[in-house]
């Protein structure tokens, strides 16, 4: 049977060697570069011997060793060190950190095979008691200055991120805020130029044009606002007005604006428990985009013919709003992403900027805006599978829980 031998070593040219040598003499060896990939595969391959070089880029070897001893079913599997570190007390301290053997480098292409199986048939290189208590405790010292550096490296990168992330939404928000002002001129101008062309004649071939850059004009601005909005939320500076809302009165009006897509997509709309739901507190403009988003949503990615029912409930000091759909639904893995800023579930090469096509995308930000919507309310946003009850085999099901009172 061929013996699992697992080396770690980032130097490529070590690498080979010993690879070449072992494999001559029938062992098989895997091979990693660095201390987590080294964990890794020792899990996976369960070796029955392990090669350890002590100077290794991240964890070191002494690391890596005293980490694999702690892991099932390697706590006998001898790991021998092999370093061309010769000083006093390299030798001693791998043996303290838990390694059975070392072997220095360069390697003896003649001897290193015997070596290796004297290992492997239960050879261990020996400290006494109180050396190895010495060097232990040395190993541990190292190991903890190092994990000192770590962290303060760690602050310092966090505290980088937070100042690049800073400026992000800085730059964001100017951006979006200096595209505004030549959009309002397009729009003001659009607005003339449709005056003038109305009461003229023999302009009937530019109206169309002009109501292409319109449109053009207004998904321009909503790609706009959203960006400001993510801005906003992110940075805590969503502000609500907050007056009584009709949820029913709400989520219908919203219906309706979608009543042309739905009806040229052939989608079937319906409502149950609406017109129980109590009025709420809240910011009826905020939860208007965050219901529309969420429709928006199930009619891209329902199919032609498919259907879509907007339910309501009433709980002790909240509400539920769920709009479920028979469409493709979502995989479990990505349950949890769609919430996250710029998260798209299509391919990026099938992206459009459609809002009624199936499958259309967007920039990945429609989700998180409601999510910092709902949150902003004291309430929650998820997703779930479709609603079975009313017939749906697939799909999803996208819940807003609101509480009643922003008081409560």
């Amino acid at each position: 049977m061929t013996t699992r031998v697992l080396y770690i070593e980032d130097d490529p040219g070590s690498q080979h060697l010993v690879q070449r040598i072992l494999e001559r003499h029938d062992f098989q060896v895997h091979l990693a570069s660095e201390g987590l990939a080294g964990i890794t595969a020792a899990r996976e391959t369960a070796p029955q011997l392990i090669l350890m070089d002590i100077n290794l880029p991240g964890m070191n070897g002494r690391e890596i060793t005293t980490r694999l001893r702690d892991l099932p079913n390697l706590g006998n599997v001898p790991i021998v060190a092999l370093s061309a570190n010769s000083e006093p007390g390299h030798r001693e301290c791998a043996l303290a950190a838990g390694c059975d053997g070392f072997l220095t480098k360069p390697i003896d292409v003649y001897t290193f095979p015997e070596q290796i199986a004297a290992y492997l048939r239960g050879h261990r290189d020996e400290l006494p008691p109180a050396e190895k208590i010495q060097h232990l405790e040395s190993h541990a010292r190292q190991v903890v200055r190092r994990l000192e550096d770590k962290v303060r490296e760690l602050e310092e990168a966090n505290r980088r991120l937070r100042e690049l992330d800073r400026l992000k939404a800085d730059f964001i928000t100017l951006v979006s805020h200096e595209l505004r002002t030549p959009l309002t001129l397009i729009d003001g101008y659009l607005f003339l130029l449709e005056e003038e062309v109305s009461y003229g004649d023999g302009y009937d071939n530019i109206l169309p044009m002009i109501n292409g850059l319109q449109i053009g004009a207004e998904r321009m601005g909503q790609v706009i606002n959203d960006i400001i909005n993510i801005s906003r939320i992110t940075g805590g500076r969503l502000e609500l007005s907050l007056g009584p809302v009709d949820l029913a009165l709400l989520v219908k009006r919203i219906a309706g604006d979608a009543e042309r897509i739905l009806t040229d997509r052939r989608l079937e709309l319906t409502f149950r428990g609406l017109e129980e739901l109590p009025l709420i507190e809240g910011d009826n403009i905020q939860l208007g985009q965050v219901f529309t988003r969420i429709l928006d949503n199930a009619i891209k990615y329902t199919p032609d013919g498919g259907r879509i029912l907007i339910s309501g409930r009433c709980l002790t000091d909240a509400v539920d709003v769920a709009i479920s759909d028979n469409g493709i639904g979502i995989p479990p893995e990505e349950s949890g992403r769609i919430f996250d800023q710029f998260h798209v579930l299509e391919p990026l090469e099938h992206h459009s900027t459609s809002k009624s096509a199936f499958q259309g995308g967007g920039l990945g930000l429609g989700l998180s805006i409601s999510r910092g919507i709902v949150e902003a309310h004291n309430g929650r946003i998820w997703v779930d599978r479709s609603d079975r009850e009313a017939g749906f085999e697939q799909g999803s099901t996208f819940h807003v829980l609101l509480p009643r009172n922003q008081q409560a």
